[in-house]
């Protein structure tokens, strides 16, 4: 079975082409950083218009360069939520039209849930139960899959992500967005800061997570000082700190107490560099899991990889587009 995957539930048009047979064929993704960048943030009409025009030339890039013809794509799986509902309509609408048009199926895909799945497409022998930290721009959840693929959630953020976190600070610091990225570059810079930010509920008995507070807290720092290239750096390296230590505790915690060793750590967030080692070093352990870099971001593989397992029990098929900016798995 070939299935094509379709994301665009925010500022990536992302297509991928996975064969059941030989695995992921390829998949492109078209960034719109560029676009929104002068914003500190995403304009969801902006983003829509930018999906319009770039769904059809990525698909063709892509059926070329991969030497697949439409007709022999058997499945369409796009995401169908949470993101905005302006950039996952217009994908949606695409993806079933296209299906129509060639009298295949169309499967609804759970951004979050493929998110949790896109480790699997690189790592052949990992399998539930693991316990799942999803840090992203929009969401920051720590779950544990079970042996069945259920999800049990056993705490999320209480407030901001770690992911949008990163982006107001960096916006504060006056960095270009994303924030993420740029704050890692900066961190490096220096091998310890002279900070100290606060490690919010890092102790609690929960696996909650709330991030407001640090933001809160950097800002007001950022605000008493005049900032240059050193402090900036000194400011990110424990930001990022304080962060990872909160992340890296709580998930730790959790697979300590419920017994399970296998860990996987996705979303946007997960493609930091300071976040991968430290994982690696401190839960030497654990066996953990990350996606690929490739596919740590948003990205049409993880669609496509996801589509292929959900294809293999019911669902339904029309033409009925109702994209939701709440996701159903979780």
């Amino acid at each position: 079975m070939i299935i094509l995957g379709i994301e665009s539930s925010c500022d990536e048009t992302a297509l991928a082409i996975f064969d059941s047979k030989t695995g992921m064929l390829g998949h492109v993704v078209n960034s719109q950083h560029t676009i929104h960048s002068k914003y500190g943030g995403i304009v969801p009409e902006l983003a829509s218009r930018d999906h319009i025009k770039k769904l059809v030339p990525l698909l063709d890039d892509l059926l070329k360069n991969n030497k697949i013809n439409l007709n022999q794509i058997n499945l369409i799986a796009f995401t169908n939520g949470p993101g905005l509902l302006g950039p996952l309509l217009t994908g949606a609408a695409f993806a079933k039209s296209l299906a129509w048009s060639l009298n295949i199926k169309s499967i609804e895909i759970d951004h979050l849930e493929a998110h949790i799945f896109s480790a699997m497409i690189s790592e052949k022998n990992l399998k539930p139960p693991f316990v799942s930290l999803l840090v992203s721009g929009g969401h920051t959840i720590l779950s544990l899959i079970e042996k069945n693929s259920n999800c049990r959630v056993l705490g999320k953020t209480l407030d901001d992500s770690a992911g949008e976190v990163f982006d107001k600070v960096a916006r504060h610091l006056g960095l270009s967005y994303p924030g993420g990225p740029e704050i890692s570059r900066e961190a490096e810079k220096i091998q310890k800061s002279s900070y100290k930010f606060p490690r919010p509920m890092i102790k609690s008995k929960d696996y909650n997570f709330s991030f407001s507070g640090l933001k809160t807290s950097v800002i007001q720092t950022i605000n008493n000082i005049k900032l240059n290239k050193n402090s900036i750096a000194d400011i990110s390296h424990d930001f990022e700190s304080s962060i990872i230590d909160v992340l890296i505790t709580k998930t730790i915690k959790a697979s300590n107490e419920l017994g399970v060793d296998n860990i996987v750590i996705t979303g946007g967030v997960s493609a930091n560099k300071k976040l991968r080692n430290r994982f690696q070093n401190e839960a030497k352990l654990k066996n953990i899991f990350f996606p690929d870099i490739e596919f740590s971001t948003d990205n049409g593989a993880m669609i496509a990889y996801l589509g292929w397992i959900k294809s293999k029990s019911h669902f339904s098929n029309n033409l009925e587009i109702n994209p939701d900016s709440i996701s159903r798995f979780f």
